[in-house]
């Protein structure tokens, strides 16, 4: 394990601060700082808020950094704020911050995404309505969104265009021009957004999938091009670098998408090349219903170590994990292999220095930066002094 300044640090007590080696990339610990949407890209580009505000969990000690859902291609937003990768013009800046999380400590780590169906729509904070002409008069047009199938995600919103062959060929090909410039601006993990009722998520679920082709019906077929995406990325993604895929464990009315379908999909994921599941849940039947069970501490950590247990791949464990020694006893029970944190961070994004001094980590503060880290050391032997 190392600080943020590079140095070596003694060998830890937990294994929350245990290195992982992924393929030929190693975090300094286990914690993950969850991708957030943060609806403040400019033409989908980044800007130096999210610098600031991915920088500062590099800063805390965070393990591995990765940035928001970042769509494959224009049309491929929730809305018109949302990240993207698809222009030569969002480079510098991604370089920019890649440069700057590795050089603090942490791994660069990037989630790839196609929203589908629940494209053209406004902000959380309209809940997500679909935009309209009076949107577009203030210059936010709606635009055109596709799906496998031609089923609106909710009532008022548009009906999605159903992919032909060669639209879907057309997705394929932004996903790998997507994992060269993640390649390109110095990312060192992708993430595939298979979850939360996104494109990936809506060709798995029989709820927004009516195909009768071979990308329909039968859950063979409707993992057909969910994997044929996950091929795409990993053709071009180094062999010496990890492929994560976040999947929505359970979702559905009546349990349409169970554990055991999402056990199958990650066996599948595995053999085509993903290193990590990540185990998160809901999401196909509208915008802010994720959860289908009480959100409780913990409440998704089963799905991680069903996933971890019965198809032999590492998992991360994300969900109401917030106090450090519910995150160490995860991993001690074997349930995840990584703990992925979100608006905990946001609360404190030293989070990870924090978690250290309470699991009894020595030198927990040579997590920080050195320009930290001393000063605060200084402060230690001052007060133990007097």
């Amino acid at each position: 394990m190392a600080g943020s300044g590079g140095a070596p640090l003694p060998a830890p007590k937990s294994i929350l601060f245990a290195p992982l080696r992924l393929r030929g990339v190693v975090t300094r610990n286990r914690t993950v700082v969850s991708p957030m949407c943060q609806y403040s890209s400019i033409d989908g580009g980044p800007s130096d808020w999210h610098l600031v505000h991915l920088g500062k969990f590099a800063l805390g000690g965070a393990g591995i950094v990765f940035t928001e859902e970042t769509a494959v291609e224009a049309r491929g937003r929730k809305t018109h704020a949302c990240a993207g990768i698809y222009d030569d013009r969002h480079h510098p800046v991604y370089r920019r911050i890649t440069d700057f999380l590795r050089a603090h400590g942490s791994v660069p780590a990037i989630q790839l995404g196609h929203s589908g169906r629940k494209a053209a729509s406004g902000p959380p904070w309209t809940l997500f309505q679909p935009l309209t002409e009076l949107d577009a008069q203030r210059g936010l047009p709606p635009w055109q969104p596709v799906g496998p199938s031609p089923i609106p995600h909710r009532a008022e919103a548009q009906t999605p265009r159903a992919m032909d062959r060669a639209e879907m060929n057309a997705v394929l090909a932004a996903w790998r021009e997507a994992t060269r410039r993640a390649l390109d601006c110095g990312f060192d993990i992708i993430e595939v957004h298979g979850a939360h009722g996104y494109l990936i998520h809506q060709f798995l679920s029989p709820l927004a999938n009516h195909r009768t082709d071979a990308y329909g019906g039968s859950l063979e077929n409707r993992m057909r091009f969910p994997l044929e995406i996950v091929d795409s990325v990993r053709a071009l993604w180094p062999d010496d670098r990890p492929l994560f895929f976040r999947v929505s464990a359970l979702d559905g009315d009546g349990g349409v998408w169970d554990l055991d379908d999402t056990v199958a999909l990650a066996r599948a994921l595995h053999a085509h090349g993903i290193d990590v599941v990540t185990c998160s849940s809901g999401g196909i039947n509208g915008p802010l219903n994720m959860a289908i069970v009480p959100r409780t501490p913990g409440y998704q950590v089963s799905y991680a170590a069903r996933v971890r247990r019965d198809a032999g791949v590492l998992s991360c464990a994300v969900g109401l994990i917030t106090e450090p020694e519910q995150a160490e006893a995860v991993l001690r029970a074997g349930d995840a292999d990584l703990i992925a944190l979100a608006r905990e961070l946001l609360y404190n994004p030293n989070w990870p220095v924090h978690a250290a001094r309470a699991l009894g980590e020595p030198d927990y503060l040579d997590l920080l930066p050195p320009d930290y880290a001393w000063w605060l050391k200084r402060r230690e032997q001052v007060r133990a002094l007097s």
